[in-house]
């Protein structure tokens, strides 16, 4: 357990634990206010991502922005983070040796953060945090609520790039986020 994120983000910094690490650019370790209630959680970096150490700053992180705007969420006043905090080659999902030697950042990360409401984006984040035998398409603007964390699970943005019909899913599910965090002022 590291006991804040400056500790947690020099050890990653250094991290060599899986094959991610020997091909990364930036390690993409999380971005936003660590005092957020409301903490978003997707797979791993793109090349964008890799490229300015930032998550969600390409394609699909443009689409998740727009949602943002729509919305009137501030992208600094919550937190993002990924499953990994390398990428992996070609966008390709996470490996499960890599996932293994990374998820305990992400648990740092939740640990530090303590967030009310986690927001996992697709089927590798919902997977990874709440089990193998949930599904995106079944658990997809549903709450879940394990150990005083309420989940919602959605698209992960770059579906929306290839199915504009799931935005509208998104900005739904994105809406019921805001909604709950509301009542739990």
């Amino acid at each position: 357990m590291y006991e804040n994120m400056e500790e947690l983000q020099n050890a990653i910094t250094n991290c060599r634990g899986c094959k991610l690490g020997k091909s990364r650019t930036n390690i993409v370790f999380g971005t936003g206010n660590i005092n957020s209630k409301i903490m978003f959680i997707g797979e791993g970096p793109g090349a964008d991502e890799d490229l300015q150490g930032i998550p969600f700053v390409g394609k699909a992180g443009k689409l998740m922005d727009n949602a943002f705007d729509i919305l009137e969420i501030n992208r600094e006043e919550v937190y993002i983070a990924n499953i990994v905090k390398c990428r992996p080659p070609n966008n390709r999902d996470p490996q499960e040796d890599e996932i293994t030697a990374c998820i305990n950042y992400l648990r740092n990360q939740v640990m530090i953060i303590k967030p009310k409401i986690i927001v996992l984006l697709g089927r590798i984040a919902l997977q990874n945090i709440l089990g193998k035998e949930y599904r995106i398409t079944e658990s997809r603007g549903k709450w879940i609520e394990k150990k005083g964390i309420l989940y919602m699970p959605t698209w992960h943005p770059a579906a929306l790039l290839r199915d504009e019909t799931k935005k509208i899913d998104f900005i739904n599910d994105l809406k019921q986020v805001l909604n709950k965090n509301n009542e739990l002022i």
